[in-house]
């Protein structure tokens, strides 16, 4: 009973979430999986039994200082997006409400000066916090959904990290550790942008409605609560956007990494059982993000054509004063859907490169295997010559920085000491023709052909509206 323990222990061990508890003098390690739950207890001899179980759930994982998520769940707490526990999540859906929905309604309905001048008047605050909120809340419901039933490390891949290599585990590390300093990129032109813009909105005189008895108090919280709105709206907006990019770039990290097996002596079973892990993981990422790009497409769509229209009226006055709120919004959403789109297309992109990488290798070896063959036989075996095929080229002329190892212009060296058949490369470049991967929204693949027709698409009802507007055919 001892032995079969142990070797079940064993073979489920990189397939299991292990969670560290201490506080007593004997220790113990908690092994949880979806179809089995393990439970040893270190310092004595007793071991329990194997538990089956398809109903137990993934625990949650205490953050500690040298979590490599301990800052990304800080920063989440200190956004009150942090759903871990049932506080926390009441507060976080305390704080979208009150920042997200009623503070942009009551700025519409109540702050909006509809006596102003024409500096003062605001005619396109409707289709602003429309627009932000609409997204906002799309964002904000799609990013508590994801940490609740998958959680933080899960949803990030963190658990598959120990799969992959050193390179692959060093430069995502990096990247993640990068994404807070991005966010930030994103958001703080927009905000401070918007912070002049309602600063001297208020300080100049356009709302006077004393709810706190005092005028200019009245209007110090009610610009703090405005800026505080747009500052959680966008800054959920472009948290989701960022998350997804960095979920992209981990797997163009691992396509980089699986380049690799064509510049080496590499097996086809496993080239092949890589690359299907690949696609699964693609396959996840599309079935988790689909809703969200789809959703997040039409809306900020919707937006644009909306101000528009609204615009593009005969009896419309824009300037910057009127307008240029609406024309920072329109930047900030068109920004957040531009870095979902170029994340999927540059993934699915280094994806499909894998099959001009496969038919590249697949010619270099065949070239050299027919050269070396003896009586019109493929060799099988090592040949003593280890020549390179050259593309030509000086190695100073620049190709430009899309350049790498998945997809570049260099031969690769011969391969006629493989000991792989034709027969098996043959194959095995069919599969990479007929399993293209990349990411997907309910079967269209992102790629740059689905971005194009969306732009033709999108381009046609733009020139559309602007004929009925004023008059352009």
């Amino acid at each position: 009973m001892h032995k079969n323990s142990t070797y079940l222990l064993h073979i489920s061990l990189k397939h299991l979430l292990i969670t560290h508890k201490t506080g007593h003098p004997t220790k113990s390690v908690t092994f949880l999986h979806p179809s089995i739950q393990c439970r040893i207890s270190m310092g004595d001899n007793n071991r329990e039994a194997l538990i089956r179980n398809r109903n137990v759930k993934y625990t949650r994982s205490v953050s500690l200082a040298t979590d490599e998520l301990h800052s990304f769940r800080s920063y989440l707490r200190w956004m009150c997006v942090d759903q871990s526990d049932v506080w926390t999540a009441c507060l976080s859906w305390s704080v979208f409400i009150v920042f997200a929905l009623v503070v942009p309604a009551v700025s519409h309905f109540v702050l909006a000066c509809s006596s102003c001048d024409s500096k003062h008047a605001r005619p396109y605050d409707s289709v602003v916090q429309l627009s932000l909120s609409s997204v906002a809340t799309l964002s904000f419901v799609c990013l508590s959904n994801f940490v609740r039933k998958y959680g933080l490390r899960r949803f990030l891949f963190f658990d598959k990290l120990c799969d992959e290599s050193e390179t692959v585990r060093k430069n995502y590390t990096n990247q993640f550790n990068r994404s807070l300093k991005l966010l930030s990129i994103f958001v703080l032109p927009c905000f401070i942008a918007e912070s002049a813009y309602k600063i001297w909105w208020y300080a100049s005189g356009a709302s006077q409605i004393p709810f706190l008895g005092n005028v200019i108090l009245s209007d110090t919280v009610a610009c703090l609560m405005e800026l505080c709105s747009w500052l959680y709206r966008t800054m959920v907006i472009f948290l989701v956007c960022v998350i997804f990019r960095l979920i992209c770039h981990l797997q163009i990290l691992r396509l980089q990494d699986f380049a690799q097996v064509f510049q080496v002596d590499s097996d086809v079973g496993s080239v092949l059982s890589e690359h299907l892990r690949i696609r699964r993981h693609l396959k996840i990422i599309s079935h988790r993000f689909r809703a969200f790009i789809s959703w997040a497409l039409l809306l900020v769509t919707g937006s644009q054509f909306a101000s528009l229209l609204i615009t593009t009226k005969s009896s419309s006055d824009v300037n910057i004063y009127r307008a240029g709120e609406l024309a920072l919004c329109s930047m900030t959403l068109v920004t957040a859907l531009l870095i979902l789109l170029r994340s999927s297309t540059k993934i699915t992109h280094k994806a499909q490169a894998v099959t001009s990488l496969a038919a590249k290798w697949h010619v270099c070896a065949t070239l050299d295997s027919f050269e070396a063959a003896v009586d019109g036989e493929t060799p099988r075996g090592p040949i003593a010559e280890n020549r390179v095929f050259t593309d030509g080229e000086s190695d100073g002329d620049d190709a430009g920085d899309e350049e790498d190892e998945l997809d570049n212009t260099k031969l690769i060296p011969a391969y006629a000491y493989s000991t792989i058949s034709y027969q098996k490369r043959h194959a095995l470049v069919k599969y990479f023709e007929n399993n293209r991967a990349g990411i997907t929204v309910y079967g269209f693949t992102l790629d740059r052909s689905t971005i194009h027709t969306i732009f033709g698409i999108e381009l046609s009802l733009v020139l559309w509206l602007l004929g009925k507007t004023i008059g352009i055919s």
